[in-house]
């Protein structure tokens, strides 16, 4: 590569790691709303001597080595890996790993973009930003999402290494990846690279205390609400099981009835009542037909057919009475009135 080409490389690389000095002269309404939401947002950041050096953006973004992007094209297969989407071993790549000096760049660089968001808030405060500061507040935000993200994103195996680890048994291995994820980037943000501790040794920890976080929260919520198989909470048909139930309790008033011959009923309708509807059933437990009651008591099929209509009537109009309110029942038991029947 010739000297003009490697300067023009760097310098691309330059311009894209740090924020444009540019001066707009105007503000479009969707950098003021976003300048707006940032400001609204007290940014934290974690402190270094750097930031407060002389030329300190030049020494922490165009002096420094580059950081190596990661490749996340491994991520969707290894998870439909675990889950059992796809066959296993079929993916054959593997994420980036930096070095400790690597770390120490990047995390530098993350929280001076941080630490200039800041700046910038405290100076404009709650005044309206002019053009530049709008600018300069949105580039140095950015800045910091793109490296807080490309930190994520080169540390997405350690989620998926303790993930498998600690299995909880009870809750959805999706949901746990994606508590997981939080954590890590909750991690991000806590982070102190000049401790000289790898990241991994933090992230670790911090994603397996929320994994027993989201465990003993799941537990909580089993015990409140306990989802085991309840035999009440279960579908079901409980009209028609109502209806059959209300229908049994009928029939046995019905048959109560009869057997206290409280109807007034006739030796002959009671015994018709009694072949006809099981309350005193032939063989085998069936009722009778009105042929085989007819000569059993000598009489015609018809004739057993009206006896049995006049008894039903008897049946029904001590039915009425007995659901009628007591004073009126009161009445016809004392002879005052009686229900004709048509």
């Amino acid at each position: 590569m010739s000297a003009v080409r490697r300067r023009n490389a760097e310098t691309n690389r330059s311009q894209e790691r740090t924020p444009l000095r540019s001066r707009p002269t105007r503000t479009s309404r969707a950098d003021a709303a976003l300048a707006r939401t940032i400001l609204d947002s007290p940014m934290d950041f974690v402190d270094d001597e750097a930031f407060h050096a002389r030329d300190a953006r030049r020494r922490i973004y165009d002096r420094a080595d580059d950081v190596p992007l990661p490749d996340t094209s491994w991520y969707r297969p290894l998870i439909d890996d675990v889950i059992g989407k796809r066959p296993e071993g079929t993916s054959t790549r593997s994420s980036v790993v930096l070095t400790g000096a690597q770390e120490q760049i990047i995390f530098l660089q993350y929280n001076y973009a941080r630490f200039q968001v800041s700046k910038l808030q405290e100076r404009i405060g709650h005044r309206t930003p002019t053009p530049k500061q709008t600018s300069d507040l949105i580039s140095w935000y950015r800045c910091s999402r793109k490296l807080r993200d490309q930190i994520a994103e080169t540390n997405l195996a350690l989620v998926l290494a303790m993930a498998k680890r600690v299995r909880l048994k009870d809750v959805d291995f999706g949901d746990q990846i994606s508590e997981g994820n939080m954590a890590l980037l909750r991690a991000v943000d806590k982070f102190d690279a000049s401790r000289g501790f790898k990241f991994s040794t933090y992230a670790c920890r911090a994603i397996l205390k929320s994994f027993s976080r989201q465990g003993m929260k799941s537990t909580r919520y089993r015990q409140r609400f306990p989802t085991g198989f309840d035999p009440s909470l279960e579908s079901s048909n409980y009209p028609e099981e109502r209806r059959q139930q209300d229908q049994k309790e009928q029939a046995d008033e019905v048959k109560q009835i009869v057997l206290e011959n409280a109807a007034d009923l006739t030796d002959i309708e009671q015994e018709i009542l009694h072949h006809r509807f099981g309350f005193d059933a032939g063989r085998n437990g069936k009722p009778l037909t009105l042929a085989q009651v007819g000569k059993i008591i000598g009489l015609t099929k018809e004739r057993v057919r009206q006896i049995q209509n006049r008894a039903l009537l008897k049946l029904r109009q001590a039915v009425e009475t007995r659901c009628l309110p007591r004073s009126e029942r009161e009445e016809i038991e004392n002879g005052s009135w009686r229900i004709s029947p048509n």
